[in-house]
């Protein structure tokens, strides 16, 4: 698992978001700090990547992804987070092998902001190396488009979060997503609430030749 808690706060956003944003779509797997087993009999040739996505990958759970048994292969983009114990590798070797394996994005961010500048990098792979994806500045931070996911990346303020450039709006966890969910109900009860006075009022109304209600006298 990614070290303390604001990886752990990161990587849960991450991970659930992506989730919650592909639940309709049967062909895109979504998971992370899960093994990549990628030679069959040889368990040692692995990765666990801190965030991943395999398009063509089913989705359903799993214990272990191995690459021989899916029909996506290696999955299409992976994020890691940088930490204190996994920056050297995550900047270097790691970096490496992803382009070796063939995986079409991969991406670092760094909560602590101590080993990468900016703390979001998103590269792409081009001729068997990455080369980096073009950032965009924005006032709450840096913004960089993923054309794996079709979903913008950005950090806002200290956290990273995934923005849809269709619909205009951040990603939601699935908490958040349930927070939103009944908010909406609540509104949609009160509205509902609201009409079915004014219907009363306006029956009264009819039913006492324009008067709110009968004359007690």
């Amino acid at each position: 698992m990614p070290d303390g808690d604001y990886q752990g706060g990161t990587y849960r956003y991450l991970v659930e978001a992506l989730r919650t944003y592909f639940h309709t779509r049967p062909d895109v797997y979504v998971s992370g700090d899960l093994f990549v087993y990628l030679e069959e009999g040889n368990p040692r040739n692995c990765v666990a990547p801190d965030l991943f996505v395999a398009f063509g990958a089913g989705n359903h759970k799993r214990d272990t992804y191995k690459v021989w048994e899916e029909p996506a292969g290696v999955p299409d983009f992976v994020l890691e987070i940088v930490s204190p114990s996994t920056w050297r590798t995550d900047l270097g070797a790691k970096r490496e092998r992803y382009a070796a394996l063939g995986i079409g994005e991969y991406w670092l961010h760094d909560p602590h902001g101590r080993y990468l500048s900016p703390a979001l990098a998103g590269q792409r792979l081009v001729d068997g190396a990455y080369a980096p994806l073009p950032a965009s500045q924005l006032p709450e931070g840096p913004s960089i488009h993923s054309d794996a996911l079709g979903l913008d990346l950005r950090l806002h303020g200290e956290q990273l979060r995934f923005f849809d450039p269709v619909e205009q709006e951040y990603l939601r966890d699935l908490l958040e997503s349930e927070g939103g969910r009944r908010r909406a109900e609540d509104r949609l009860e009160a509205a509902e609430a609201r009409i079915a006075e004014l219907e009363r009022t306006l029956r009264q109304t009819r039913e006492y030749g324009g008067s709110p209600g009968p004359n007690p006298r």
